[in-house]
């Protein structure tokens, strides 16, 4: 029969193995809340990697845009109307040919006010002009300058106006001209609007 210090002894080993387990439970579970953060945060620097990766990698605004190029009869009537001899107001309306990816006349005017022009141009679709304006400086002098317009409404669709801003600097290049404007709606082609313009070349 066991004396009471043999069973004290085996309750201690009892007790020591069960704190024992306890332990490496709890550490068990404390490794693997840190290795789920590490993993974790593995991911995190996975995905952070691959996405500077892919923006490395991927296409800069001015390598997606379309140029397009400008038709040659359309060179030529632009030289023409640069040096026309004419004194009133006269505009040249370009468009973009889709499927040609060419810029081309599609309308001219002749004695055509700003205001009048405005209503000649499409609401939701680019155009670019050319035009011609007799401005009276405020001194009394009398200039006409050749002004080049770039129509581009709100609500365009964005192919579209990819295609016509990535063709812009080229048509302006072609017809060398300085005085290049831009208008968002075409409400705001008025008289007033362009002599505000101007005011800024003296």
């Amino acid at each position: 029969m066991e004396d009471s210090s043999m069973r004290r002894r085996r309750r201690r080993r009892r007790r020591r193995r069960s704190s024992s387990c306890v332990w490496r439970q709890a550490r068990f579970g404390l490794v693997q809340r840190v290795t789920g953060r590490s993993k974790k945060n593995r991911n995190i620097e996975s995905v952070e990697a691959l996405g500077a990766a892919a923006a490395s990698n991927s296409p800069t605004m001015s390598e997606s845009l379309v140029v397009c190029d400008v038709d040659e009869d359309l060179v030529k009537k632009l030289k023409e109307f640069r040096f026309r001899k004419e004194t009133n107001n006269a505009a040249i309306v370009m468009k973009i040919d889709k499927d040609k990816q060419l810029v081309i006349l599609e309308e001219e005017h002749e004695d055509i006010s700003p205001d009048d022009l405005k209503d000649e141009l499409p609401e939701r679709q680019p155009r670019f002009i050319v035009y011609s304006y007799k401005y009276q400086h405020d001194d009394g002098r009398v200039s006409y300058p050749l002004c080049f317009i770039f129509s581009s409404p709100v609500g365009c669709r964005p192919e579209q106006q990819m295609m016509y801003a990535g063709s812009k600097n080229k048509l302006v290049h072609t017809v060398q001209l300085s005085k290049v404007f831009e208008i968002r709606n075409t409400e705001d082609l008025t008289e007033e609007w362009l002599r505000e313009k101007l005011g800024f070349f003296g």
